[in-house]
């Protein structure tokens, strides 16, 4: 899609700073989150939910775009045909990772009966909820540039060590998506729509507030994904012993 020249080049700098911020400080604070980025033996329960969550976040957003595109239609025409192209890219990338799962003997009717984390159902609502009561999609696009950005700077050393002990194939998925994602320079594309929303300064401190807002809501998923899996058998081993 891309090519075209970034909007407020200075505003976006800012921006990243923060994320690479936040990623800093979820390496630090989180826990488990250094796993996938540094462990020598994949964890494969964690590796699973984590995947399994990737999916069903996917599957929910798509609902998401569609109220976003909506709103555009009747706001700003350029930014709906936009955002539909955009949707469209991302719109069965659920695929790559449903795939990924079938690698390791996860089936699709295991995925789907999977009830969501609620950091899940949380950040659904949360864009919901601004799409009411704000009046815009300001949120939810802003979660779009949050994860294009961070999958960005994160996901290829991830998948990198992945790759030692699940081995190249068992992550294409991923890998594909993240490498679509990079050669389409979605975070050019999601940057530009997400300015179409940002006109005042209030609207620049709103949009800081929602990064905010979106870090703590995906932080409490990874701690929701260890406790799920990891902290529980440490439970049951304790348990036991």
């Amino acid at each position: 899609m891309s090519d075209t020249e970034i909007i407020r080049p200075e505003l976006r700098e800012q921006v990243n700073a923060k994320l690479d911020a936040y990623i800093g400080q979820f390496y630090k604070e989180v826990p488990y989150a250094t796993h996938f980025l540094s462990d020598a033996e994949v964890d494969m329960p964690y590796y699973k939910r984590h995947t399994i969550e990737t999916i069903l976040r996917i599957r929910r957003k798509r609902t998401i775009d569609a109220h976003a595109i909506r709103y555009f239609t009747l706001h700003d025409p350029v930014a709906a045909k936009e955002w539909a192209e955009y949707t469209d890219d991302e719109m069965l990338h659920d695929r790559l990772f449903l795939a990924d799962l079938a690698r390791v003997g996860i089936e699709p009717e295991e995925v789907y009966s999977t009830d969501p984390f609620l950091a899940t159902k949380l950040l659904n609502g949360y864009f919901l909820y601004c799409l009411e009561f704000e009046g815009t999609p300001l949120a939810a696009i802003a979660s779009s540039y949050f994860l294009e950005y961070t999958t960005r700077k994160t996901q290829p050393d991830w998948l990198d060590n992945l790759e030692k002990t699940l081995g190249k194939d068992e992550v294409k998925g991923a890998r594909t998506h993240v490498n679509y994602d990079i050669e389409e320079d979605h975070t050019g594309d999601v940057w530009n729509t997400l300015m179409t929303l940002v006109k005042t300064d209030a609207d620049v401190e709103r949009l800081l507030g929602h990064f905010a807002h979106l870090y703590k809501l995906f932080t409490m998923y990874f701690v929701e994904a260890y406790e799920a899996t990891r902290a529980k058998e440490a439970e049951l081993a304790a348990a036991t012993a």
